[in-house]
């Protein structure tokens, strides 16, 4: 089998990135985002990006970074609520946004990593998500046609990984990250521990290393998105 790991986020990311790309990044809110991997894309200068993810992350931190530097041309998300500077693109037309009920876009990621190029759902038919696209009966009941997602790049973020490229998620982490790591032509993970070859039990393994092109070790940053305290 062949040895994933790289040394460095800019290393894991060297030939992968092009203007125009379309990646998808795991995460929900600030949890289980690929932080390093971000920050690394970032620093290649890559433009126009069609960005696949739940959330555009905050205004200086995660996907946030990218809008600071106006590298995303398009998101497609379903919760944009923490981010002020995506408000401000998206209201100036300087940004597009590709709105998805958030389990549509669980599914739409799990169906482009399975080669499912569409399915029907009854989630947001008769709402603005329906606006053209195509509806059919089933049982005397409406569905919309939803297209599954390939990303030409996908960044996920894992508690525990080996050489092999083999994951496992912890607790909210397991979130978008398992349906984004096969969505993509090829997928980067960053882990925050790396372990040696089978030491990794086979029944905790989340993501098969089957979909995992590059893997890293990165020291994980853990922000809070909201923080509340009582006085």
């Amino acid at each position: 089998m062949v040895d994933k790991v790289y040394s460095s986020p800019d290393e894991a990311l060297a030939g992968l990135t092009q203007d125009g790309m379309t990646v998808a990044v795991g995460g929900f809110g600030l949890c289980g985002i690929p932080e390093r991997l971000i920050i690394a894309l970032r620093d290649t200068g890559v433009g126009s990006i069609t960005a696949v993810s739940n959330n555009a992350g905050v205004d200086d931190w995660g996907l946030g970074l990218l809008l600071e530097t106006r590298q995303i041309r398009k998101m497609v998300s379903s919760y944009v609520g923490e981010n002020d500077l995506f408000k401000q693109q998206f209201m100036s037309g300087e940004l597009e946004l590709e709105f998805n009920p958030q389990g549509t876009l669980a599914e739409r990621l799990r169906a482009g990593g399975a080669g499912i190029p569409a399915f029907f759902t009854k989630t947001g038919v008769g709402t603005v998500i329906a606006e053209n696209k195509e509806h059919r009966e089933f049982d005397g009941e409406t569905f919309l046609m939803e297209r599954g997602i390939r990303a030409d790049l996908a960044l996920v973020k894992a508690w525990k990984g080996d050489a092999f490229g083999n994951l496992v998620y912890r607790k909210t982490a397991r979130n978008f990250n398992p349906m984004v790591a096969t969505c993509g032509e090829t997928t980067v993970a960053e882990v925050e521990h790396l372990v040696g070859p089978g030491e990794l039990d086979p029944d905790e393994i989340h993501t098969p290393g089957i979909f995992v092109d590059r893997i890293i070790q990165t020291e994980s940053e853990k922000r809070i998105e909201n923080r509340t305290t009582s006085g």
